[in-house]
């Protein structure tokens, strides 16, 4: 057989293994404080899925923050293995409310800071996170963005979707609840809630670090990916 036969023959074996996939799910990922993306890629990498990040410029473990230069070799890595992206906002900050004038209340984590955003303000905040991962990897996020949170007002959609970017956020039973506290939601009772919970075209959202969370859920990621394909579910990303 000819490297030629060879060739189409992987391709249309891909696509046969693709078109099998009759049971998708939607792993997404947001930065947090990145304590434990190392160990999150390398889980994805062991089990072949690929996820969707949604990438902010938070604070991260190293006192550093996830869309500088020092981060730059990890999302190039993830970006090289086929994984999506899309805008978790710049600043994290949280879209409380519609105000006068045709504009929008940002306020900051803490709720020291206060802005109130226009459109080409709220389309800055989320295409920067665009321009920062371009610089470093030399490809664009796809068109979708997540609200921190998942806090969205009519007016921050609209101006969003103005500028190309389309709110994605996760399914009832995808929300894995790593940002809970573990001494109330242990890392085993998440894990076998999703597990029975979880249904074929659920968004899955996690974080690659919360540092609120004594007991990390991140470890749980292996066995949780085990799981669902053992109940027959394939990952895709969202584009």
């Amino acid at each position: 057989m000819t490297r030629l036969s060879l060739s189409i023959l992987g391709l249309v074996l891909a696509g046969a293994a693709q078109a099998q996939c009759t049971k998708p799910l939607y792993l997404t990922l947001d930065t947090g404080d990145m304590r434990h993306a190392a160990l999150i890629a390398q889980t994805l990498d062991k089990h072949g899925v690929r996820a969707t990040f949604f990438l902010a410029n938070e604070k991260t473990f190293r006192g550093d923050h996830a869309l500088e230069a020092s981060w730059a070799d990890y999302w190039k890595a993830r970006a090289a293995e086929g994984h999506a992206f899309g805008s978790h906002t710049w600043r994290h900050w949280y879209f409380r409310r519609d105000v006068d004038a045709g504009r929008v209340a940002y306020v900051s984590g803490d709720g020291s800071r206060r802005e109130a955003l226009d459109q080409d303000g709220v389309c800055r905040e989320i295409a920067r996170v665009d321009e920062a991962f371009k610089a470093m990897t030399g490809r664009g996020l796809a068109p979708l963005w997540r609200a921190p949170g998942g806090r969205t007002t009519p007016r921050t959609l609209e101006y969003a979707q103005a500028c190309g970017f389309r709110h994605v956020g996760w399914s009832p039973a995808g929300f894995l609840g790593d940002e809970l506290p573990s001494e109330r939601y242990p890392n085993q009772v998440l894990l076998n809630k999703a597990l029975v919970e979880v249904r074929a075209g659920d968004i899955l959202m996690m974080h690659l670090g919360i540092r609120s969370r004594r007991e990390p859920f991140a470890p749980m990621l292996d066995p949780l990916l085990a799981g669902l394909k053992a109940r027959g579910f394939c990952f895709e990303t969202l584009n």
